[in-house]
């Protein structure tokens, strides 16, 4: 599968951004999507998830309340709603995803990702 990210920006703090991952190739409903970010100088890491259906979500805890991620596959396209952001967000963010037969399943662990799309800077002025 392959991904492309965009809606990335410059934002004031406690704007809003929406950022949306479309996917091409294989069956969009067989792969866990997750978004990940990395500011420079940091590590990757990972910020929300969600399953192949939809049902199941998780969001890291510095971004729970602020961030949520959604997906339509009718669609292949996954997003991530950002809303009361801070310049600590600001960060290149990335959609990834992997094959599972399992319907519930997600995963914060970016090693489990197979796939990455190619990144949308974010950035967020004080």
């Amino acid at each position: 599968v392959q991904l492309q990210a965009s809606g990335g920006g410059l934002v004031q703090a406690g704007g809003s951004l929406r950022l949306s991952c479309a996917a091409s190739g294989r069956t969009f409903s067989d792969y866990v999507m997750g978004w990940f970010r990395q500011a420079p100088g940091k590590e990757r890491e990972f910020v929300a998830t969600i399953s192949r259906g939809g049902g199941r979500t998780h969001h890291a805890d510095s971004v729970k309340g602020r961030f949520t991620i959604s997906r339509d596959n009718a669609k292949k396209t996954v997003y991530l709603q950002m809303n009361s952001l801070k310049p600590e967000d600001t960060a290149v963010y990335y959609c990834a995803a992997f094959a599972t037969p399992y319907v519930s399943r997600w995963s914060i662990d970016l090693g489990r990702y197979e796939y990455w799309g190619q990144g949308t800077l974010v950035t967020v002025s004080s």
